[in-house]
């Protein structure tokens, strides 16, 4: 494989399915995937623009917040990590790798669906980074279900408190800290436009952060920060194999797209580096899609 910085045919840039079936049990952990996603642990390149920055990562373990976390460090950010206790093992890679680059890094162990916990790990964050001017709400959870029937209350409501009301506590949270300039980016999901069916809860939690990002940066803009959304298409993450997907799908992942391949997660983290970044200064209330040619409408 070139260097991801190379010109190159994207469609051959990185694996192709069929993968090996891989089961975890939820929330699952990346470094137990095969093939490995790519994170940007050695190909992301940073260019300062970030630089001084403080960030506060929601499921920067693995996934779209890992290689989120790995690219702002890169860029010039410190960083604090929020992940569930049972992903210490993955968490433990990304702080060393911000330590690598010279950021400080923050490790926030806890399961965002306490309230309080939420409420305190914005405290801990803001504490420990000296500030907060980036925020990205990205812990997901995402439990297949074949038909409505099998989509418990307790499922419903994890999900909701994991996907929404999470985002609603960390936000309340961290808007007080958050200075002119400040920057918020949730992460939606073409499941918002496009809902799987087996994906009932998921998808409608996805389409609730389209609203409530749009909503909300009406609000923050009287105040100087932008807030945005970015809305993956499929991404080779760890949400896939512990319970995300059906096996079979698994195995197939993203083979549907017009790549035919999945995403990789450090081929999204330039949108939250720019959407985080001054440069965007112009952008807020967008949802950018990431979708390998599927769109969203």
């Amino acid at each position: 494989m070139a260097d991801r910085l190379t010109m190159q045919d994207p469609r051959d840039q990185y694996p192709r399915p069929p993968f090996p079936e891989q089961p975890q049990p939820a929330p699952g952990l990346a470094v137990e995937m095969d093939p490995k996603p790519d994170h940007g642990e050695t190909s992301y390149k940073g260019s300062g623009r970030l630089a001084g920055r403080k960030a506060l990562i929601t499921g920067g373990d693995s996934g779209i917040g890992r290689a989120a976390a790995i690219a702002c460090a890169r860029e010039g950010a410190d960083v604090a990590l929020s992940y569930l206790p049972s992903e210490e093992k993955d968490a433990a890679e990304v702080a060393q790798l911000i330590e690598a680059e010279g950021r400080k890094v923050v490790r926030l162990p806890g399961d965002v669906t306490d309230e309080a916990w939420c409420r305190d790990l914005v405290s801990q964050a803001v504490e420990g980074l000296g500030g907060l001017d980036i925020l990205v709400v990205n812990a997901g959870r995402q439990q297949y279900r074949e038909t409505v029937g099998e989509v418990s209350t307790e499922d419903f409501d994890r999900t909701m408190k994991t996907n929404l009301y999470a985002l609603h506590w960390i936000v309340q949270a961290a808007v007080p800290h958050l200075p002119a300039g400040a920057a918020v980016i949730t992460t939606a999901s073409i499941q918002a436009y496009e809902p799987s069916a087996i994906l009932l809860d998921y998808a409608t939690t996805k389409a609730g952060i389209v609203a409530y990002t749009k909503a909300l940066s009406k609000q923050l803009l009287e105040k100087g920060i932008r807030v945005n959304a970015v809305a993956p298409g499929p991404f080779w993450t760890v949400l896939q194999p512990s319970g995300g997907q059906p096996m079979e799908k698994v195995v197939h992942f993203g083979e549907q797209s017009a790549y035919g391949r999945p995403g990789q997660p450090v081929e999204i983290a330039p949108v939250y580096v720019l959407l985080a970044s001054q440069e965007a200064s112009y952008v807020t209330g967008e949802v950018y899609g990431v979708t390998g040619g599927a769109g969203i409408a």
